[in-house]
């Protein structure tokens, strides 16, 4: 069975319904709903503005990114795909 996981937090569910339904701590407007990760399970998620990595998606997108388009630490790790 597949997992799926929250662009924004790395929250997991077993269907994209369950997980899409659901508010996300981590949106990036402060208020909305979780996002399909779009990109295969990996042993290591690495940002897509500036490399860093870490071993699940709620790692990552933990921490503020110094690359972000919105200016140095104005804005969270984002997986690449």
């Amino acid at each position: 069975m597949a997992n799926y996981y929250c662009e924004y937090c790395g929250a997991k569910s077993a269907t994209i319904t369950t997980l899409t339904a659901n508010s996300c701590h981590r949106h990036p407007l402060g208020k909305g709903k979780h996002k399909l990760y779009e990109g295969s399970e990996k042993s290591t998620y690495s940002c897509k503005h500036c490399g860093t990595s870490s071993g699940t998606i709620s790692g990552l997108t933990g921490n503020s990114c110094h690359r972000h388009p919105n200016g140095p630490s104005k804005g969270k790790h984002a997986p690449a795909l």
